[in-house]
């Protein structure tokens, strides 16, 4: 008989998400806890055949100006070939949205060939955290991983310590004060928006000891900052920042490489870059300037299913609609 049911305890979910590999921090307990500790309401269930879990789902009530949504990013974590399974689940979840008075439910599983609109879902007119992204199989050798990466990039790993750049982590909620300051500088001078400070330091607390941000020195100076999550079999190159002297070093080549050796010894499988400019974007893309660099180190393109919405209100959802065109258009994304 299946069954719904919340989940109120974190050893639990992460039993439950120890059994879906492609799972990452998005599904986390810490991930929607943050969201939870800001006053969002969460929706986190299973749904369960005779007491076997056969499908996770964690997610988040935004409420923005153009109406509330529930965002459901790096899942559901399911059996996607078993229709009737999915459809029980999307009912669910459409349920509990109507409930919450949603305009519409933001879909992006952690899955790369899902056909949403068969279960009445449409496109999604943004995409939603790192749709398309390079991932580095980290479970090859040191000397395999060096082999298969741009020889530009070996060059500038090797050249690092010759430059004088020295790399150091810390548990980043003792740093996240930096952090911040140096990438709201780094967003005036690239043009983007910076993730909120508020946002930053709870992730950074529910995450404790596998939230680190690294740093990249010479003679003294910080050059590079990269906020680093790690979560299951996953580590993710989450957030960096720098200053106007870092263009002329390779303090971030440095960085991932040492990410990269310290996420094996954590025994993780995989290093996710964190986003990419798809293979057709020009070079106004938000993410053309740092997709050179990411795909340097040897990963490979990864593009998840574009997010997808499953509309509850639909004359309320036309507003989001215009809204996200024009944003869309606005951002180069």
């Amino acid at each position: 008989m299946n069954q719904f049911r919340m989940c109120s305890d974190k050893a639990t979910w992460d039993r439950y998400l120890a059994d879906y590999p492609e799972a990452n921090f998005l599904q986390s307990w810490q991930w929607a806890e943050t969201y939870a500790r800001r006053g969002n309401t969460i929706l986190r269930h299973t749904l369960t055949d005779d007491g076997v879990v056969k499908a996770v789902v964690a997610g988040v009530i935004h409420t923005a100006r153009r109406g509330k949504y529930l965002e459901i990013a790096g899942g559901p974590l399911v059996d996607w070939s078993d229709t009737h399974l999915v459809t029980l689940l999307m009912n669910h979840i459409a349920t509990f949205a109507r409930e919450q008075r949603c305009v519409f439910v933001r879909i992006r599983p952690q899955a790369q060939t899902v056909s949403l609109t068969q279960f009445g879902l449409r496109p999604a007119r943004m995409h939603l955290h790192a749709e398309h992204t390079s991932i580095l199989d980290i479970s090859r050798d040191t000397e395999v991983l060096l082999a298969a990466m741009r020889q530009q990039t070996r060059y500038e790993i090797r050249r690092a310590p010759k430059r004088g750049i020295s790399i150091s982590s810390n548990r980043a909620s003792v740093e996240i004060d930096e952090f911040i300051e140096m990438q709201y500088q780094t967003a005036h001078r690239q043009g983007f928006t910076p993730s909120s400070p508020d946002f930053l330091r709870e992730v950074c607390r529910q995450f404790g000891d596998d939230a680190r941000l690294y740093r990249a020195q010479k003679n003294g100076q910080t050059l590079n900052l990269a906020l680093i999550l790690h979560f299951g079999q996953e580590t993710d190159y989450y957030e960096a920042a720098s200053i106007p002297a870092a263009r002329n070093e390779p303090g971030a080549y440095a960085i991932l490489w040492q990410v990269i050796n310290d996420a094996k010894q954590r025994q993780m499988s995989r290093v996710n870059l964190w986003g990419i400019a798809p293979s057709n974007a020009g070079p106004a893309h938000r993410y053309a300037r740092v997709t050179t660099f990411k795909r340097g180190f040897g990963g490979g393109d990864t593009t998840y299913t574009h997010a997808h919405d499953l509309v509850l209100r639909p004359i309320a959802y036309t507003k989001n609609w215009l809204v996200e065109s024009i944003r869309k258009k606005r951002r180069n994304v």
